[in-house]
């Protein structure tokens, strides 16, 4: 493991270590063969080599495709007088890519790269536990006939006439670190696809000592019992109709209680149950928290020592489930994720899967420098944290540099890591903007004419 000299001391560098791998595993023959749809792909010399594929889809941009493949290919050719190529030739070239790719980088590289165990100390916990939030988010696809099979279509309309207008829309899912801010499984599924279903998909990813928060829309008994099954701890937000408990807690509309209670399976699951194995009773805890606009929340928890976890955390424990809705928002905004490059199955799980790692790329990335801004900063009134935008652009303007360049890493990471301070924002404390309900002639205006990308 490469290290790097901090205050004269030899300390172990995470980011140094994974640019290195990425470098590795994209330059290794065993990395091509797995990931090529055909055994002859890649295998003539061609200015569209695996890694230049691999790349110019990191670096989707919101540019035509051609403007990107010419200012791409000048940049890979140092400035050179390099060839280029058409658009069309790309489409072909990604055609013989497969999407796994990006999941392997994900999942065999940079997780295991943020969570060993030289890199314990750094990782943000909740009392010992990796706080994971769950939860879908649906994306609009490009309207061929391919997705609309796949994917299934919506129609268009409001809510008293439907239009002969519709689109394929689809279902996505991540598994989230919301306190580190890294996404450790995502699927893509079609549109009608159950939130829960994807989210039992999960749950393989998980392990014994996570904490999941969820949304009320999982605050399900057979959920309930699978998480517990699997050593996972939860804190679930409840509807009012759920469970007996929930709705006279409710009813009762006093912040702060706590209840235990064993919850029974209704006849109908029963048999469900039985069949995966899990106990058709529970204990679950009740705690209620009264939100700043002074609306009452009944969170459901397998957390049942309130000595060890107090009733008074929990309304800060569930906030932090608002991470994984701000990080939807920097998929779909920031990384603008529906800006597809390409109309095929395989090119929008291209799309999808690069942008998940890219977006824990710079997580990983950001992570010594926000340290460093935290601690200087720490007594001003507004501390100071790395802009998210100016990061993500400077990612993906640098990623030729950091994933396949001739310079050190080190190099490469110190000039990012210096404009990442230099363009530095200010936290507001309990800032709060009003949550509101927006017209669609309004939310059209702002994707067309106001949102920014970054790229």
């Amino acid at each position: 493991m490469p290290p790097v000299q901090t205050n004269s001391q030899t300390v172990f560098n995470p980011s140094i270590d994974l640019l290195q791998t990425l470098r590795h595993r994209l330059r290794d023959p065993a990395f091509l063969d797995r990931h090529r749809g055909d055994p002859k792909a890649f295998t003539r010399k061609r200015v569209l080599t695996f890694p230049v594929i691999m790349l110019l889809i990191l670096q989707k941009t919101v540019k035509s495709l051609q403007l990107h493949l010419n200012e791409f290919l000048d940049r890979w050719n140092n400035h050179g007088l390099g060839d280029t190529v058409s658009a069309g030739a790309f489409t072909r070239a990604r055609a013989k890519l497969r999407h796994q790719a990006y999941r392997e980088l994900n999942q065999e590289i940079l997780l295991p790269a943020v969570y060993r165990a030289e890199n314990a100390s750094s990782l943000r916990l909740w009392r010992g536990h990796r706080m994971l939030g769950v939860d879908s988010s649906l994306i609009r696809l490009p309207l061929t006939s391919e997705l609309s099979a796949l994917f299934g279509l919506v129609e268009c309309g409001n809510q008293k006439v439907k239009s002969a207008v519709a689109y394929p829309q689809a279902r996505i899912s991540v598994l989230y670190d919301v306190l580190n801010h890294i996404g450790w499984d995502a699927r893509l599924a079609p549109h009608k696809t159950a939130e829960t279903e994807l989210a039992r998909q999960h749950l393989a990813q998980a392990r014994k000592g996570d904490l999941l928060l969820c949304d009320r829309g999982y605050a399900g008994y057979f959920w309930f019992a699978l998480m517990l099954s699997l050593g996972v701890e939860f804190v679930v937000r409840c509807s009012l109709g759920s469970f007996g408990v929930v709705q006279e807690l409710f009813r009762r509309n006093e912040a702060g209680v706590s209840v235990a209670a064993t919850l029974g399976a209704s006849s109908d699951i029963r048999k469900e149950l039985r069949q995966a194995g899990l106990p058709v009773k529970l204990r679950v805890r009740f705690v209620t928290v009264r939100l700043s606009t002074g609306e009452l929340e009944v969170l459901a928890t397998s957390l049942l020592d309130e000595q060890r976890y107090p009733s008074e955390e929990f309304a800060r424990v569930y906030h932090w489930r608002w991470g994984i809705e701000t990080y939807y928002g920097r998929l779909k905004g920031r990384l603008d994720l529906e800006n597809w490059s390409g109309k095929t199955e395989e090119s929008i799980r291209q799309d999808f899967h690069a942008t998940v790692f890219l977006s824990n790329l710079e997580s990983v990335l950001c992570q010594t420098t926000q340290e460093e801004l935290a601690q200087k900063t720490a007594r001003r009134s507004q501390p100071a944290q790395i802009n998210r935008a100016v990061s993500l652009n400077t990612l993906k303007g640098k990623i030729i540099d950091l994933l396949a360049g001739a310079q050190p890493v080190e190099t490469v990471l110190k000039h990012i890591q210096r404009l990442f301070k230099l363009n530095a924002v200010s936290v507001r404390p309990d800032r709060k903007v009003p949550r509101r309900k927006t017209p669609s002639g309004q939310a059209y205006h702002y994707q067309r004419n106001v949102k920014k990308v970054v790229f």
